[in-house]
């Protein structure tokens, strides 16, 4: 591969990475209120159990996702999801001025005291969420990537295919050795949650826009979404987007978690 294509690849896994962070840190709070209520050696059994779901989860969505990428009614659901993923979050966070806090967000996953194999399936239950949400935004990111000289897997490019497990994975890491680290930003700069979402739905709109330029559509034509000007724009706004959140934010104290 050449340097540029090089670079416009590792551009989309440093985005991959900082996204992740964010949307781990906010998983990893979840699953330790999840498993809060077990004793201390049930406790990290649930969550070894719980990381290991999230591998295997973000393998079989990736997977799977390969397979069905090409079929506009798959990108049409993701983009949706993504948007009302983003959408929902920042209407409750910014308007509704609703804070959720991780023992809420448990709770509206049907998590309470339990035994161990029945927290562990519930874990297990939200690790299928997280693999979505986290997937699909890697996917949306990816798709419009050049073509490496790398195999097909699925009907994914090879080089495609492995940015997006990269971040998946990544993703996972971060819950388990980086997360106390993005928790502490995001109490510092509480705005960089909703940066971070509104990025999620700014994303979705790229997936929209990969959608209506699929030739089974037409409705914009097809080497749009896969043109200089597009991807100057797009990233451009997301680094607008990330800016604002960090120096719009109150810059708080940070606590002890």
């Amino acid at each position: 591969m050449d340097v540029s294509l090089l670079l416009e690849y590792g551009w989309v896994l440093l985005v991959l990475i900082l996204l992740e962070g964010i949307l781990a840190a906010d998983n990893a709070l979840v699953l330790a209120i999840m498993v809060k209520n077990l004793p201390e050696n049930q406790r990290k059994k649930a969550l070894f159990y719980g990381l290991a779901g999230a591998f295997v989860f973000r393998f079989a969505s990736l997977f799977t996702i390969s397979y069905l990428i090409d079929v506009w009614q798959v990108q049409a659901i993701g983009a949706l999801y993504l948007l009302f993923m983003s959408g929902n979050h920042i209407v409750r966070k910014v308007w509704l001025k609703k804070k959720e806090t991780p023992d809420e967000k448990a709770k509206k996953k049907n998590v309470n005291a339990a035994s161990f194999w029945g927290t562990v399936l519930k874990v297990e239950v939200a690790d299928i969420a997280f693999a979505v949400d986290s997937i699909l935004a890697a996917v949306a990111l990816a798709v419009t990537l050049p073509n490496t000289p790398l195999q097909t897997i699925g009907g994914l490019d090879g080089g495609k295919f492995i940015v997006i497990l990269a971040g998946g994975l990544i993703g996972v890491i971060i819950m388990r050795f980086a997360a106390t680290f993005f928790v502490k930003l995001l109490k510092k700069r509480p705005g960089l949650e909703v940066a971070a979402f509104i990025i999620v739905g700014w994303v979705g709109i790229k997936l929209s826009i990969y959608t209506l330029s699929h030739p089974a559509l037409g409705v914009l034509p097809e080497e749009f979404a896969e043109s200089t000007s597009w991807k100057v724009t797009f990233y451009v706004v997301l680094v607008l987007i990330a800016l604002g959140g960090w120096f719009l934010s109150k810059e708080e104290n940070e606590t002890s978690i």
